[in-house]
């Protein structure tokens, strides 16, 4: 059996790690390490993963170690700061902050953790001529309630986040995906930042996501790794998701070859989600849609109805486009490469963490 190679036990990690099984991602990003050339983006990731699991010196000497082989790593700066902060090393996380914002100017996250800095650790306040010098800082103010409310919902393939921000130029809003996380940041001048940066219920497929800034509100659509379930909440929880259906009395569980589908539990008995499913199809067939529901269901009949070299056209089209595109013609798209073309207005950005 041939040896894994480093770029394979990192995909492993990887993972292992949105999986949250933090010891298999320690080990298997530890052998990459061993395995191959000293790699900044390991020792970020391993530190990231040391994070999570609490051991934050660890956490730290490694993004140490990744910001010393690539200076330029903005995340390497930001996993160190994070760590120091928690060693109460405050020093150390205000310089690594200024480092990583001087890389990432635009990263909404090094000002929220200077602040946090300022106020765990504020700086010496300077002495006057006549020497007195002030000891206490005042406390700081209690959390405010965020400036803008936001609420979700799910469709079969998506989660749609609206954050109900009104007027908001678009140029003053940035939002981000990664695997399992979401930033959205709006930053008027003149006016105090918001910030929304959950860890996601589930996984997302970062190049399918989008946005876009409205009159009334930004709309970002997360594309699910895996369609067809359904999200309780919008940010992560260590509850189970589902558990899986009891076969009737006298049968067994792989009975006639056929999986069950899962039960999701609940306070009102257990639910028929065949059932519930069929009468979602139902009710979709007779609803009169509008919008951007419209035009998928334009889209779902068109690629239905389509032969494979318009599917091949369409799928590759929508993809290496980020889902800016989208064409029927084979003979147009099969030989190049399409590259990203937003609409008006709306931004394609790429999500680093």
């Amino acid at each position: 059996m041939a040896t894994p190679t480093p770029s394979e036990l990192e995909l492993k990690a990887k993972e292992a790690f949105f999986d949250d099984d933090f010891d298999l991602a320690t080990s298997l990003y530890t052998e990459a390490i061993t395995a191959g050339p000293p790699s900044a983006a390991l020792y970020a990731d391993r530190a990231q993963v040391y994070t999570k699991m609490g051991d934050f010196t660890a956490a730290a000497a490694d993004a140490a170690r990744a910001a010393e082989l690539d200076p330029a790593m903005p995340r390497a700066h930001l996993r160190r700061a994070h760590a120091c902060v928690k060693l109460e090393q405050y020093d150390a996380a205000r310089a690594a902050v200024e480092a990583g914002a001087a890389l990432a100017p635009g990263d909404a996250r090094f000002a929220q953790l200077m602040r946090e800095i300022d106020a765990k650790a504020p700086e010496p306040m300077e002495i006057e001529a006549s020497g007195a010098v002030a000891t206490t800082a005042p406390a700081p103010a209690p959390a405010e309630k965020p400036k803008y409310r936001h609420d979700y919902y799910n469709s079969a393939a998506e989660v749609v986040v609206t954050v109900f921000a009104k007027g908001v130029p678009p140029e003053h809003v940035a939002v981000d995906f990664g695997e399992q996380l979401l930033s959205v940041s709006v930053e008027v001048p003149g006016e105090a930042p918001y910030h929304l940066q959950p860890r996601l219920f589930g996984k997302i497929v970062p190049e399918r996501c989008r946005f876009a800034v409205l009159s009334t509100k930004i709309e970002v659509r997360l594309a699910k790794a895996e369609p067809g379930t359904t999200w309780t909440s919008l940010e992560f929880t260590d509850k189970p998701r589902f558990v899986a259906a009891a076969p009737p009395r006298g049968s067994s569980p792989s009975a006639g070859g056929i999986a069950k589908r899962p039960s999701y539990p609940s306070s009102r008995g257990r639910k028929d989600w065949d059932k519930i499913e069929a009468e979602v199809k139902r009710a979709e067939k007779e609803e009169k849609l509008d919008g951007d529901a419209a035009a998928s269901k334009f889209f779902q009949d068109i690629f239905s109805s389509a032969d494979e070299d318009m599917r091949r056209a369409m799928t590759k089209s929508f993809q290496e486009s980020n889902g800016t595109v989208l064409s029927t013609n084979w003979e147009d798209v099969g030989s190049k490469k399409i590259e990203p073309s937003p609409p008006e207005g709306m931004d394609l950005r790429k999500w680093e963490y």
